[in-house]
């Protein structure tokens, strides 16, 4: 194990001796090669995305991953994996050692961090240079200076790029940071100095709010990040958020890849992006790169990095909010309009070459968007869900990698290279990338974000990527958690948007645009849903044999004529269910009463199972395929009339809107179920997959109704389980630290009334 350790340590050392040589010995000397293998120091959809360029050169990989991530696509798909710990980021994805450890141990010569966990650590960076193997990202200068929301500004107001009005001193007296929102003017904005995605972060309306926000946005900066000193600065009322792609190499060249709009945002977290910016002239795009530019530089920054902005909607100002030093989410929207590889940019770099294109050559092409897919539920204040993808089908992507543009050659650019307007003359084929992490099967559990995917579309024009991206979201169809692709699509389809009318409070402004009423579902598609499950349970045997044998299935011997009942309901336990009545007048063929309560009859229509989860029908004279998904209770859970007790029929019509209903089960079921649910009474039950972070109590011991006995968390979110009666715990089937999985029975309480 000792000499691959060496061969490695001597390769990187002779690739940092290059790279620190910044002269005209550049111009003459051949290209550095590539890296023989590289670690990516990451999960889900970057570790992928990492991956697939590294391919695309012949470059081998090595993946990390956690326990619960053993098969995981990142996984499969790296020439070698290794485990580095349990589920915890703390214990796996953040601990700096084990991820050396596997460095030496696979003779990887660098490790790209992907975004989130080390890849924006100083110390991270520093440790790998101690160990001879190259960070592929920035020097940890660079991310000391800008990792600091005080520093940086202070950074930036020095090098001529403009900052929000407001204070970034050391002195955190209550009383002068009170006195300094008085002379900025309200409405202020309190944020945590090291935070991010929203944490520790307070809007203040009027000077009796303050000292409370203060407090509160304290506390929680403390609690986040450690530390608890703010920041106070001018509240925009109307911002974009704007941000610049920067890049930059060791030998002292940086440019602009143009900027993203990223406004649209939940949670103060991004949704969707797009590239670029709508709405920007020339001269703006351009004195938005040149600061961008002087920014990187002013840090002596190297390669990919990304400067944001807020960007005064009012008066079309814009000020430093902070820079990430990593290559962004949202990059794949840059790739398209420049048709570039933004991850073989960085593997260029880190390698000591120079940038691959000049400003003047960058090409800025057509308009593309991001959509990131989430597990989550935007109707209940976007909270995150977890599960296994129990069904997934997804568009099929034209391109794996941004289609590639000819480089820019506009003499008119070379006064000002950033002075550019986008490319929409040139005909631009529409296209479509996916960028996920995961498969069909795939667990999203609670430790880590729940993005499922990334979908990428670029076009001639906005309109032309709108269009593309409404598509592709309608084509995104999943089934075993709560996801935002509804939402998504009603987002892109909100004529707000459509218009280019983007701010950061978008989502609150158009709320009831975005989120109109759940329709009750038609009879039409109830009709459906009962074909459905007649079909599957009875399905038709096409034949050309005339033996009454070959289509028993759908006959009996009592006639020829199948009637079948059935109770459908919306996934709503206090919704009543409704009774559909089916008769099979010939083979692939019924009459249909659906008892609502306006009935609604259907006659002769026809029906068949082109596969599992496809029926195809001709109903009121228009010929359709759905999707329809069946997803079984599971069988821990005693039938009962809530919906999570029932089998569930995911409906997804042919314009992709999903519409979830239950089939209630029978009368003597749910007496039973009555009887199991009464026999456990004092059973507690997870409500969600979780972690068990507490279990507050012990077989023998007595606890009284409201009493927490259990603390779970999933997604970073904490739920108590609380005592439902008074007694003596019976049995406990947890311990702290275990994985559980929804209805697993947790804690046993025998009730003291019964004794």
């Amino acid at each position: 194990m000792g000499q691959p350790r060496m061969l490695v340590q001597h390769s990187v050392a002779r690739r940092r001796l290059a790279t620190t040589v910044q002269n005209a010995l550049t111009l003459s000397s051949e290209r550095k090669p590539h890296f023989d293998k590289i670690l990516i120091a990451n999960r889900g959809e970057i570790a992928c995305r990492v991956i697939r360029t590294a391919k695309k050169l012949g470059i081998k990989t090595v993946a990390v991953y956690s326990e619960v991530d053993a098969n995981s696509l990142h996984v499969l798909e790296a020439d070698e994996a290794y485990c580095i710990g349990p589920a915890p980021s703390t214990e796996s994805y953040l601990c700096m050692d084990k991820i050396i450890d596997v460095c030496h141990r696979s003779g990887a010569q660098a490790v790209h961090p992907g975004y989130g966990f080390l890849s924006e650590n100083a110390k991270f960076a520093e440790r790998l240079a101690k160990e001879g193997i190259v960070f592929i990202g920035p020097p940890s200068s660079a991310i000391v200076s800008m990792g600091s929301k005080s520093e940086s500004k202070n950074i930036m107001s020095a090098a001529g790029v403009p900052c929000v009005p407001g204070y970034h001193g050391a002195d955190q007296d209550t009383d002068l940071l009170f006195a300094e929102a008085e002379k900025i003017g309200y409405p202020v904005l309190i944020k945590a100095i090291h935070g991010g995605g929203g944490k520790g972060m307070r809007v203040v309306s009027s000077p009796s709010q303050f000292k409370d926000a203060l407090a509160s946005a304290q506390r929680e900066s403390l609690k986040s990040f450690g530390d608890a000193d703010v920041l106070v600065e001018k509240y925009i009322e109307r911002p974009r958020h704007v941000e610049v792609q920067v890049f930059a190499d060791t030998l002292g060249d940086t440019v602009s890849l143009w900027e993203r709009d990223c406004s649209v945002q939940r949670r103060n977290q991004k949704i969707i992006e797009e590239a670029p910016a709508p709405g920007l002239s020339p001269e703006l795009r351009a004195d938005l790169s040149a600061k961008a530019v002087a920014a990187a530089k002013a840090v002596d920054y190297v390669g990919a990095g990304t400067v944001e902005f807020i960007f005064d909607n009012d008066t079309e100002k814009f000020y430093f909010m902070e820079m990430n030093t990593r290559l962004q989410v949202e990059h794949p929207v840059t790739e398209m309009i420049t048709g570039l590889d933004l991850v073989e940019w960085q593997l260029e770099v880190a390698a000591g070459n120079p940038l691959p294109l000049s400003q003047s050559q960058i090409p800025l092409v057509g308009h593309a968007f991001e959509a990131r897919i989430y597990a989550e539920n935007p109707r209940n204040n976007f909270l995150p869900d977890s599960g296994p993808l129990l069904y997934l089908d997804t568009p099929k992507p034209t391109h794996v990698f941004a289609p590639p543009i000819l480089s820019h050659s506009d003499s008119r650019s070379e006064v000002d290279p950033m002075k550019r307007s986008p490319d929409t003359l040139t005909n631009v084929a529409p296209s479509m990338r996916l960028e996920q992490g995961f498969t069909q099967g795939s667990q999203i559990g609670v430790f880590y974000d729940p993005m499922i995917a990334k979908l990428v579309v670029h076009g001639r024009d906005r309109t032309s990527a709108l269009r593309v991206l409404r598509r592709a979201l309608e084509e995104y169809k999943v089934v075993g958690v709560s996801t935002n692709v509804e939402f998504l699509r009603s987002l892109a389809g909100n004529d707000a948007f459509v218009n280019g009318e983007v701010e950061t409070g978008f989502i609150k402004k158009h709320y009831e645009d975005l989120f109109p009423p759940v329709e009750s579902p038609s009879a039409e598609l109830l009709a459906q849903a009962a074909l459905f499950i007649a079909l599957r349970e009875h399905p038709i045997q096409f034949t050309n044999l005339t033996t009454p044998w070959a289509t028993l299935t759908s006959r009996r011997f009592g006639g020829d004529v199948y009637e079948r009942a059935i109770s459908i309901q919306p996934d709503d336990a206090s919704a009543e269910p409704t009774r559909v009545s089916l008769k099979s007048i010939s083979p692939g063929h019924f009459d249909i009463t659906v008892h609502s309560a306006t009935p609604k009859t259907f006659t002769g229509v026809s029906a068949r199972l082109v596969s599992p989860t496809t029926l195809s029908t001709t109903l009121n004279g228009t010929s359709t395929d759905i999707t329809v998904v069946s997803q079984s209770p599971l069988p821990s859970l005693p039938p009962s009339r809530t919906t999570n007790t029932m089998e569930r029929l995911h409906v997804f019509s042919a314009s992709g809107v999903k519409t979830t209903l239950a089939i209630p089960p029978p009368t003597y079921l749910l007496s039973l179920g009555k009887d199991v649910l009464a026999a456990s009474k004092g059973a507690l039950r997870a409500p969600m997959p979780s972690l068990v972070v507490e279990v507050k109590v012990s077989i023998g011991d007595r606890v009284e109704k409201g009493q927490p006995v259990v603390v779970l968390e999933s997604m970073k979110t904490e739920t108590v389980l609380r005592a439902e009666v008074s007694g003596v715990v019976s049995a406990v089937g947890c311990v702290k630290g275990e994985m559980v999985e929804e209805g697993r029975e947790l804690v046993d309480i025998k009730n003291s009334e019964e004794e």
